[in-house]
């Protein structure tokens, strides 16, 4: 097959599916219900942005499809597969092979270069350092960050440092990218060069982008915008 017909036979493909998440949370005596119910369709190549007044539960849903945390009720399937029906090892290794993160707060290592801290998935992997350095390398070609590489993170600017938390996510070429505030930290012009990152990524990759935001402007210049309110996903 072409890479022209294998990209037309993955385009539209649904990549994540939510069906009816609930979560709650004790707060004292009472129980929050965050999540009444959330449905949601991630197709291959899409770019869909969450927003919602704070405290609504953006992040919580986020941490649930990329199963840093478990629903209360639902399912949640990756390319038709229930996720209930793995073991926490099979869904630290789904994490690590199909899933990228990026947030508001980078977390990256400070000590080390901005390669170094791309490698870190692949090393936590166990591949093979020449392979995976090469992968690194690649990706800082891709967002033009080649000469800075080799630079400790603490020696970055802020818009830097997520460049460079965007080409980690990138390195073990995930499925889907989760982004939880990517822009936050950022002014405005910093902000839209990582949003222009992430839609040129995905065209690129054929990568899925689930990203939550308050910024209304690059919300609205992605495929589809979605609204959190009162527990319920509104399309």
């Amino acid at each position: 097959m072409s890479n022209t017909a294998a990209e037309t036979s993955t385009a539209g493909r649904i990549v994540l599916e939510a069906e009816d998440i609930h979560k709650s949370f004790v707060s004292g005596t009472s129980t929050v219900e965050v999540l009444r119910g959330v449905n949601l369709r991630v197709r291959r190549g899409e770019m869909i942005a969450i927003v919602g007044a704070s405290g609504s539960g953006k992040t919580t849903l986020l941490q649930i499809l990329g199963t840093l945390d478990t629903p209360d009720r639902g399912r949640l399937l990756f390319e038709g597969r229930d996720l209930a029906a793995l073991n926490e090892a099979e869904i630290s290794r789904h994490r690590n092979r199909n899933i990228g993160f990026i947030f508001q707060f980078h977390h990256l290592l400070p000590e080390f270069t901005a390669l170094e801290n791309i490698m870190m998935p692949g090393m936590i992997r166990g591949q093979k350092k020449r392979e995976l350095k090469k992968q690194a390398q690649e990706i800082l070609d891709q967002i033009n960050f080649t000469d800075r590489g080799h630079h400790r993170c603490g020696e970055l600017s802020g818009g830097e440092q997520q460049r460079v938390a965007l080409a980690r996510a990138l390195v073990m070429q995930p499925t889907l990218l989760l982004a939880d505030e990517p822009t936050g930290n950022l002014d405005s012009a910093g902000g839209q060069r990582i949003f222009d990152l992430l839609r040129d990524m995905s065209r690129s990759l054929s990568l899925s982008v689930v990203m939550v935001t308050h910024n209304l402007e690059l919300a609205g210049a992605m495929d589809r915008c979605l609204t959190l309110k009162d527990g319920i996903l509104h399309h």
